[in-house]
């Protein structure tokens, strides 16, 4: 695990800490090859500089975002933002379905829009998987 998501995760409340924990656990576990770094200033993880998947804290949860969510067909990840990621918000790490996060990084891998080319593409997104 990268040290800056280490660093990340420990400054965060004891139950978030745990949430944390496992969540990172899972998305290295099942997101192989995934660069991992802290981007503007919360854990995302890239497949070949595209976000994929990250977590920030909310005041309602702690957030598990997949930035090509919308498209994975899923009823308990909801949209978040006007492009086409969907979110997850957990309270407590026993909320945290290790299955659901499992099948999520397969969909993760195989469905993407191409977010890091937004800017060059003027707010266009394409879809690259």
């Amino acid at each position: 695990m990268h040290p800056d998501i280490i660093t990340y995760n420990k400054t965060q409340s004891p139950e978030d800490q745990l949430i944390c924990q496992l969540l990172a656990e899972q998305i290295d576990l099942h997101l192989p090859g995934a660069e991992s770094k802290v981007w503007h200033a919360h854990p995302v993880w890239f497949l070949e500089g595209n976000p994929i998947v990250g977590y920030s804290r909310r005041k309602s949860g702690m957030n598990l975002m997949f930035w090509s969510g919308q498209s994975f067909d899923e009823p308990l990840l909801q949209p978040e933002g006007k492009f086409k990621a969907a979110e997850i918000r957990y309270n407590a790490v026993e909320e945290i379905n290790t299955e659901d996060i499992q099948r999520w990084m397969h969909k993760a891998r195989n469905i993407q829009w191409d977010y890091k080319n937004i800017v060059k593409r003027k707010g266009v997104l394409e879809r690259i998987a």
